[in-house]
This record gives C-alpha cells, sequence and structure tokens, in this order.
C-alpha cells in the first residue's frame, strides 16, 4: 500500500493528471447515467483545484512540504476509484 500512496504523489507535481482522471470519471459517469462513478469523478476535480491551490500556495502559508492530509485524501481517491469501477461493472436494477 506503501509504494501505491507514493506512486500517487506524481498528483503534488502534476495536479493536471488528477483533473484528467476526475473529466474522465465525470464523462464515464454521465454516459452510463452512474452517480457513483459522477460523484468520485467530482472528488478527483476538487482534489485537482485543491491540490493546484496548495502547489501554488494559495491554500498554505509557506511551509508545505510536510503533507498529512495526504494520508487521508490518497485511501479516498483510491477507495472512491475502487467504488467507481465496482459500479461500473454491477448490474443496474430494474425499476419496477
Amino acid at each position: 500500500m506503501g509504494q501505491l500512496l507514493m506512486a500517487m504523489a506524481i498528483f503534488i507535481e502534476y495536479p493536471l493528471l488528477a483533473a484528467v482522471i476526475g473529466v474522465l470519471l465525470l464523462g464515464l459517469g454521465l454516459r452510463v447515467r452512474r452517480r457513483t462513478i459522477i460523484a468520485v469523478g467530482m472528488i478527483w476535480l476538487f482534489y485537482a483545484v485543491y491540490e493546484t491551490g496548495m502547489r501554488l500556495r494559495w491554500l498554505c502559508s509557506g511551509e508545505c512540504n510536510i503533507r498529512v492530509d495526504l494520508l487521508l485524501i490518497y485511501p479516498a481517491l483510491l477507495v472512491g476509484l475502487v467504488a467507481a469501477g465496482v459500479s461500473l461493472f454491477r448490474r443496474r436494477r430494474e425499476k419496477a
């Protein structure tokens, strides 16, 4: 798990990649009409904006090197991706 979280650190340097994932998920969710995928896409987009703000020092006072917040954010993003994947491959219930 540690290696996976370290690999996700690329989003610190390139928050646009997180935005790309968000846009892809949002588009896919709208196409297949799955609210879970749409919500996860929006979360990724919010994270991209947040990370951009951190990178440009809008959201921190200048000493942003120790990012304890990522210990919560990265697992949440991963759980969201798994939930979106499960939602994509799960059969849709028929309405009565």
